[in-house]
């Protein structure tokens, strides 16, 4: 018997599938801050802390070829591209040798935020998700199955801005690993089939404004590319 719902189910998030008609279901969207050593020097913060992770709803997820209106109450949009990594199968304090039998595949993405806002919510010490779970924030692009891949632990990951390269980093960067990231988050929540994690951006962050054309590469899993476009009125 189908649920009674009282206004329209939302749609369900997704996110291709490489080379296939298929698609991923995006259960909830998982983010690693301070991931890459160079990124965490040129953002000013301490290099010798753990990573800590934020959240994006499913929805904001934007597919390859696709238009990102610019978002209101900012002046300072970055990007900071990422590994994207999404899960098959999860659970609690999942060991870290067990960790990449969890992973459907991988992809490229990209985590917008804010900055301005980010960092004055940071400031004032309350929660980032004015700065970083707004509307249309977590461009994707298609997921190329690791049973096709393998799981990557170095390959050059770019972005370049109207055909201006502006993060250049290699996976070997990560300050920690996938398996780790998997097993630690696991630890702080149960980990689900259809969960996303962004595993964090090299250096090289920088603004954004309406009219740019974001071009993202992770060499051996795939490639991204979006638009910035007007504010919607």
């Amino acid at each position: 018997m189908s649920a009674d719902y009282v206004i329209p189910a939302p749609p369900q998030a997704t996110i291709a599938v490489a080379g296939t008609t298929k698609v991923f279901p995006v259960r909830r969207i998982w983010c690693v801050g301070r991931n890459y050593i160079e990124h965490i020097r040129e953002m000013g913060q301490d290099e010798r802390l753990p990573p800590f992770y934020f959240a994006k709803p499913a929805d904001t997820i934007v597919p390859d070829g696709g238009t990102v209106p610019y978002p209101s109450l900012t002046k300072d949009m970055h990007h900071e591209v990422e590994l994207v990594v999404a899960l098959k199968s999860g659970g609690r304090n999942i060991p870290v040798e067990k960790a990449n039998d969890c992973i459907y595949g991988y992809a490229v993405g990209i985590d917008l935020t804010r900055r301005d806002l980010q960092i004055a919510s940071r400031d004032l010490k309350r929660p980032w998700e004015i700065g970083k779970a707004f509307d249309h924030s977590a461009p994707c692009g298609p997921i190329k199955p690791a049973s096709e891949s393998g799981h990557p632990k170095k390959g050059k990951i770019t972005l370049k801005c109207n055909g201006t390269l502006r993060q250049d980093g290699d996976l070997e960067q990560l300050i920690w690993n996938v398996p780790e990231i998997i097993a630690n988050l696991s630890e702080m929540v149960a980990l689900e089939p259809g969960d996303i994690i962004m595993t964090g951006t090299p250096a090289g962050v920088a603004a954004t404004v309406a009219g740019d054309k974001l071009e993202c590469e992770v060499e051996g899993i795939g490639k991204l590319t979006v638009t910035i476009g007007p504010a919607l009125k």
